[in-house]
């Protein structure tokens, strides 16, 4: 009997577990001020892969250029940073 068949079967894996890209703050300060971040525009600038599902950006490090962000999910302090540097969030 091949090994994989005689090991017990351990955990527990969740078949409906959504997997973010995760993309800080600091990254987005590599694209062009005041243009629009959303998939097309990542994956673009090798920010996430392209068959990436979902998309989050969290609050590690400063903005200093305003955006239009159009991700699924956004952090607390991320949003923080972008509305403070002008920019606007939609989800």
């Amino acid at each position: 009997m091949p090994l994989q068949r005689r090991l017990p079967k351990r955990g527990f894996n969740n078949i409906f577990r959504k997997e973010f890209a995760v993309v800080n703050v600091k990254d987005l300060d590599k694209l062009e001020a005041g243009s629009k971040v959303d998939r097309q525009a990542l994956v673009a600038a090798g920010l996430i892969r392209a068959k990436d599902n979902f998309i989050k950006i969290l609050g590690e490090g400063d903005l200093t250029k305003k955006f239009t962000v159009v991700v699924d999910k956004v952090s607390e302090s991320a949003r923080k940073k972008i509305e403070s540097a002008g920019g606007t969030i939609e989800e």
